[in-house]
């Protein structure tokens, strides 16, 4: 007989407690604990008949391999409010994420530690042991393995990188001020969501700010994205769409009901709507399907401190400055501008004096494999797109040629 140090959860639901006198005081349902900190600590004792016994008064020790539990004291408490959950109940078997490993697991037993502040959670166990554990068939497998030099595979998280996900109970939800999911990349927050299930990857995604929700939203996959778009109010949907380049709200436009689309768009403002529509008239496969209208012109005059004093103002985002664009009165294209020339020269330099003429671009219903080998065969980061009156109507940054390359390839 010796004092616990540690132990899964699964062990203990339905162990007996006793009072010191070895009187039989119930059945073990569940562990309440208190959420927030690092370590949750166990704060209440839940039996099969409903009362709920003070942690603090519960001694565990071990005899023969199995749990017994000691109550000094019985002392009841009543427990509620959204910071206190029941780990049974409420976390076994939920789909949770492992921030570490960016993915998204399922828990099959919890793992839990006697430490000088009481009981506290530690670990979650998401591997095969874990499942076989709470089958009750662990121990005699493990046993006949070893006889073959084979083990079970385990895998456990620690608390500290786990965060949980529940739809249907507010006391777990995610926290927009201290989640830990809003640590991670927008791409590895995308891959996160799509491995859930769909109301889970709603309640998930209406955790983060609409500028985190955009970034994410563009790392998406088209079906899951549109699903995310689906289920927003349109004002919503309009105000997050918003914050993204308009060739990516035109195809998440174009991947949900027309007329969910239509409204959305009528939500939005009038210049961002416009410049959507145009970019859904194009035919799938020709550049203009997939040009930005994010881009950034200026006529010959102006001088490389101009420029800079525009590009401080507007902050555009990083893909859209590998080039600036001199455009005429009549906003057609005459030359560009990398950024390496602007920031190595002088700020009363004009563009006039460093802008090159000799520039490749491509027509917006040009095919999107004219595109391909241009950006292939002349390592371009971005190609303007103009019209057959030589307008400057968007750019195309090599990130979209390989986002097409690579759907091509998949579909």
């Amino acid at each position: 007989m010796y004092l616990v140090s540690t132990f899964y959860l699964s062990r203990i639901i339905g162990s007996s407690i006793f009072s010191n006198s070895e009187t039989a005081i119930g059945k073990i349902a569940d562990l309440a604990v208190e959420i927030g900190s690092q370590h949750p600590k166990v704060i209440g004792v839940a039996l099969r008949d409903g009362r709920i016994l003070d942690s603090s008064t519960i001694d565990i020790i071990k005899d023969n391999g199995q749990y017994v539990f000691f109550c000094k004291e019985i002392k009841l408490t009543e427990l509620s409010g959204d910071n206190v959950i029941f780990l049974d109940r409420d976390i076994q078997d939920r789909q949770i994420v492992d921030t570490d490993g960016h993915k998204v697991v399922r828990v099959n037993d919890l793992r839990l530690a006697i430490t000088s502040a009481g009981i506290c959670l530690v670990a979650v166990d998401v591997g095969l042991e874990g499942l076989l554990r709470r089958l009750g068939v662990a121990k005699p497998l493990k046993s006949i393995l070893k006889r073959f030099g084979a083990s079970i595979p385990s895998k456990l998280i620690l608390w500290d990188d786990v965060e949980t996900i529940d739809t249907d109970r507010p006391g777990i939800k995610l926290s927009k001020q201290s989640s830990k999911l809003s640590t991670l990349h927008p791409s590895d927050l995308a891959d996160i969501i799509e491995e859930l299930d769909r109301k889970s990857q709603n309640s998930v995604f209406a955790s983060f700010d609409e500028e985190k929700a955009a970034d994410i939203l563009e790392e998406m996959e088209p079906e899951a994205r549109a699903n995310i778009i689906e289920s927003l109010t349109d004002t919503k949907a309009a105000e997050l769409l918003e914050k993204m380049p308009s060739d990516e709200v035109a195809d998440i436009l174009d991947a949900i009901h027309p007329d969910k689309a239509e409204r959305i768009l009528r939500e939005m403002n009038r210049e961002t709507s416009d410049e959507v529509r145009e970019l859904m008239e194009y035919p799938e496969g020709t550049v203009g399907s997939v040009m930005s209208t994010d881009y950034l012109a200026f006529s010959s005059d102006y001088t490389v401190g101009d420029v800079f004093l525009q590009l401080r103002r507007l902050k555009p985002e990083a893909d859209t400055i590998n080039y600036i664009y001199v455009v005429d009165e009549n906003e057609r294209l005459l030359a560009t501008v990398s950024l390496r020339d602007l920031v190595i020269s002088e700020p009363n330099v004009k563009l006039s004096q460093i802008m090159d003429k000799e520039f490749i671009s491509v027509y917006d219903d040009d095919d999107i494999e004219t595109l391909n080998e241009i950006v292939y065969k002349y390592n371009l980061l971005a190609v303007p797109v103009i019209n057959r009156d030589e307008f400057l109507l968007g750019i195309v940054v090599v990130g979209d040629v390989v986002d097409n390359l690579l759907h091509e390839k998949y579909k």
